[in-house]
């Protein structure tokens, strides 16, 4: 393919759609292309399917590169709204037939063929799907509307080319057999030797779908009984209770018991979903998907063949949503169908959707484009476009994975991939903290809804679940890990002292399980407060003075996966980690700052004296080349003392642990251990370990992590300039594209970890070889660590890490820290002219001098320094404020001055050079 823009690979070319914003042209025949195929369970998607993101605020479509889509809605419980299962008849939807009596084309791509021709673009928000045959065009647009509402929207345009005119009807088909992402499931799995699809199949087979229909004509409407009314849900708690024994379980001892009755794993009152014709009447329905898909299929249905009644008709295979539309179609002449499909969660009407969506049809998708576009972090640089496309397209697949939980009743963004998709929880803890550090800059109020998620998980003594399952469920895991309450810590501080909302720290908030008798209510500073003495005194430090470890880190498998069973007990007695402690280090002393802010002069002096006390502790286990990674038992002693492990090194520059000596030896070595021999981003170890339970460059062992080369660009963004940005590069889906553009996923999105060169599969993810031998059994093939059957491959695209840490390391880029007196600048952007866009603050370069803003929360004077090399700060003439002329002043190349923000108006100002 000619003219690529660069990170395209080989499925297909980057491009820019009609409103100016990046999508992707994809142009591979997957069908017939053996290089589209990849190891997978079979029975989880095909091995040559390619799936995009479609969502908003509410909802995720998970469209697919053979034309359909499925719906996940999170009230009540994750889960996807339409199942996609050929065995049954069930596709999914978000596609569709066009019929002149003799000829059928479809939306659904069933493979090259010669008499017809198959466009599919993934755009910001929208899976575009255009085909021409027999002289007609299909032009389907499947799109989530910016917000918070509900639905997708499928406007559908035909146009006629023949040279006279065509009677022609059109089927929008959508499914409605829902499938649940419990975990449980997955632990039935592991101990019944039955697949866990296989069990969540049969538990939506407890459901009866009824219909009825919208209006006059308008749609149908999909409510689903539950038949199960004497299911018992905990009959096998006993066997799994009994097996996992031994694996760390019972943190939990409620274990699959709701601790309220509002929780569940399973949702057994599912939201009503919908189909409606948004521009006119139907002019037929139908609910039997066996009826219609019939003998022919997908390719052929035979419900095709026989018009569609007008009202419904009772059968036992009601599990779909059909609407027929009739029209004729003059020489020439094109027409647009507009359908929504979607759900009802409580607070939402179908009269009020369906009006508010009728009335401007032809402006939806263009108004939905442009509010993608218009909220988001910038980077532009001349002669580096891909950058700002990187960015833009990172913003959309970030925000687009927000939904709704209704059980803690706030948005959250989850780490999506496999946890979500597959194993079913939303986690770890720390993982959607991550994901809003870069929205701190563009989208505050969402980034509050998600720490009070985070908040009301907390448990009564500052405890914080590794994950959440189903509807307020804690998950049950072996994972009890010891950097929760940092990653909290962090977030809070950092959210407070970038926006100055303070008011934010004296919200109420319940604490789990939020629904009982006697809610207990505690401010937003106070849980916080009970995580850090969770952490300082629960968690506490081991006899080397360093954070204690439990049975792990931010690295499930430092303890799991590394030691064996019998060590278990020993090392989350006795570990110690050199990560948690240099990140402690750190934070510990943002949330001194925020608490000498606050007033609470003493709590301050206590986290400043703990994050002194980690900082050399750190210190202290520098080995000549670099710090070590952890303690584990006086038996099996140190970690990372012969092997340099990256986790720990970037908190130990920033907080401070590393001195000046020892920074240029520490850069060196993971240059040349860990940097350099990569394409796509620092090792996480510079070697394999035999004793792992992976191979060696896969996951833990030495795979590439952008969550930690997230803090690795970070830390070098404040001491190496060249480095943060080749760093920052490596990083980016377009360098994995370019690096590995046979591998689908790396293109558009990714999962939480590559493969790196030292695997005999680099630029992939973890999967079981199994699958190459066709070894797998119906269960599958367990994980060495989880020990369920997953591959990361089975779902490798729609984790936020790969997205959410490329747009906040732009913010590291462009030199933002943000202080208890106002905001630094320190850019390390090696270019003539730049921009760094966002709302809450702003960086410009150009020959002329610099310019910017800041707009906290909350009125006040604040301190704005700009740190510039000592040639360009003698070339200071004057510094502008809201177009007043300011006093400034110059120390250790940093020029400082202050700005005052009043009322609305956000704080503005132009450094001016002498010509």
């Amino acid at each position: 393919m000619k003219n690529k823009q660069n990170g395209s690979g080989y499925f297909g070319k980057w491009i820019t759609d009609e409103f100016g914003l990046p999508a992707y042209k994809y142009t591979c025949d997957q069908v017939n292309d053996p290089k589209a195929i990849s190891p997978v369970n079979e029975e989880l998607r095909m091995k040559s399917e390619h799936l995009h993101e479609i969502g908003n605020h509410r909802l995720v479509g998970v469209a697919s590169n053979y034309g359909y889509i499925q719906v996940r809605q999170d009230e009540g419980g994750p889960k996807f709204l339409n199942d996609y299962n050929p065995k049954s008849n069930q596709f999914a939807g978000g596609f569709g037939y066009l019929s002149d009596g003799k000829n059928i084309i479809s939306t659904y791509y069933s493979g090259k063929n010669k008499n017809e021709s198959f466009e599919r673009v993934f755009g910001i928000g929208y899976y575009k799907k255009k085909v021409q045959a027999h002289n007609l065009i299909i032009s389907q647009n499947i799109f989530a509307p910016y917000g918070d509402d509900p639905l997708l929207i499928s406007q559908v345009s035909i146009k006629n080319e023949r040279d006279e005119p065509i009677n022609l009807r059109w089927i929008e088909y959508w499914g409605t057999n829902i499938i649940q992402f419990s975990s449980k499931a997955y632990l039935e799995s592991r101990f019944f030797k039955s697949s866990f699809y296989e069990i969540r199949r049969n538990f939506a087979k407890l459901f009866k779908n009824c219909y009825e229909m919208i209006g006059n004509r308008n749609g149908l409407l999909n409510t689903k009984e539950f038949l199960g009314k004497n299911f018992n849900f905990n009959k096998n708690w006993d066997k799994i209770k009994t097996n996992f024994a031994e694996e760390n379980l019972l943190n939990y001892p409620n274990g699959i018991i709701p601790p309220v009755p509002e929780a569940s794993f399973e949702d057994c009152n599912p939201p009503p979903t919908f189909l409606i014709s948004l521009d006119a009447p139907f002019d037929g329905i139908s609910t039997n998907n066996i009826d219609f898909f019939g003998e022919g299929g997908i390719k052929s249905p035979d419900g095709l063949k026989k018009s569609f009644n007008i009202e419904l008709s009772s059968s036992e295979f009601e599990d779909g949503m059909f609407i027929e539309r009739k029209f004729i179609l003059n020489s020439g002449e094109k027409i647009t169908l507009s359908f929504a499909y979607g759900y009802l969660p409580d607070g939402f009407d179908i009269n009020f959707l369906y009006n508010k969506y009728k009335k401007n049809l032809p402006d939806i998708f263009a108004q939905s484009c442009e509010s993608w576009e218009k909220i988001r972090i910038k980077l532009i640089i001349p002669n580096e476009d891909w950058i700002d496309r990187e960015l833009t397209w990172h913003n959309y697949y970030l925000q687009g994975n927000l939904t709704y939980d209704s059980f803690f009743k706030e948005h959250i963004i989850s780490q999506g991939h496999i946890y979500q998709y597959l194993i079913g929880f939303q986690g770890a803890a720390r993982d959607p903290l991550q994901h809003v550090l870069p929205l701190i800059f563009i989208q505050p109020e969402i980034v509050k809804e998600v720490i009070r998620y985070i908040l009301k998980t907390v448990q009564k003594n500052g405890a914080i679940p590794y994950g959440i399952s189903g509807h307020g469920m804690i998950v049950l895991t072996r994972f009890n890990p010891s950097d929760q309450q940092l990653w909290l810590l962090w977030i809070i501080s950092e959210y407070t002292l970038a926006t100055r909302d303070f008011d934010f720290l004296e919200e109420t908030i319940p604490m789990y399980p939020i629904y009982e008798k006697n809610i207990q209510y505690k401010k937003v500073k106070e849980i916080l407060h009970l995580c850090y003495e969770f952490l300082t005194s629960e968690i506490g430090i081991g006899k080397h003075g360093l954070q204690r470890l439990y049975n792990g880190d931010w690295n499930d498998n430092i303890v799991h996966g590394y030691v064996s069973s019998n060590e278990f007990e020993a090392v989350t007695e006795n570990g110690e980690s050199v990560l948690n402690a240099s990140m402690a280090s750190f934070v510990l002393d943002l949330y001194s700052k925020l608490l000498l802010m606050m007033g609470e002069d003493d709590k301050a002096k206590d986290a400043q004296q703990k994050a002194t006390q980690q900082r050399t502790a750190v210190h202290n286990q520098w080995n000549g080349n670099w710090f070590k990674r952890a303690w584990l038992t006086d038996d099996i002693g140190w970690v990372g003392n012969d092997l340099l492990w990256l986790s720990p090194q970037p908190w130990a520059i920033l907080s401070g642990a590393a001195d000046k000596i020892q920074i240029p030896i520490l850069l060196d070595n993971i240059n040349k251990s860990l940097r350099a021999p990569s394409k796509i981003g620092a090792l996480l170890h510079s070697k394999g370990i035999d004793r792992m339970a992976r191979a060696a460059g896969v996951g833990t062992n030495a795979g590439i992590w952008p969550s930690i080369n997230g803090t690795l660009i970070k830390a070098l963004s404040s001491i190496n300039s060249d480095l943060a940005l080749d760093e920052w590069k490596k990083n980016t889906l377009a360098f994995h594209a370019d690096a590995y553009p046979e591998i689908w996923y790396g293109i558009w999105s990714g999962p939480d970890t590559f493969n790196s060169y030292l695997s005999r599969f680099p630029g992939q993810t973890i999967f079981q070889e199994a699958l190459l031998k066709n070894e797998q059994n119906k269960s599958g093939v367990n994980d060495p660590i989880i020990g369920m059957p997953v591959n990361w491959t089975d779902f490798p695209v729609m984790n936020m890490h790969t997205h959410a840490w490329m747009l906040y390391n732009a913010t590291n880029l462009a030199g933002i820290k943000f202080t208890p007196k106002g905001i630094e600048y320190s850019p390390c952007l090696p270019f003539e002219e730049y921009k760094f866009d966002s709302p809450l603050a702003g960086l410009i370069k150009t020959r002329d001098g610099y310019s910017g803003w800041y707009d906290p929360k909350n009125e006040g004077e604040f301190r704005i320094c700009l740190k510039l090399k000592e040639k360009e700060l003698k070339t200071i003439k004057s510094i502008e404020v809201n177009r007043n002329t300011i006093n400034f002043e110059v120390k250790d190349n940093m020029i400082e001055w202050i700005g005052k923000k009043i009322s609305e108006k956000r704080i503005e100002w132009i450094i001016k050079k002498n010509n």
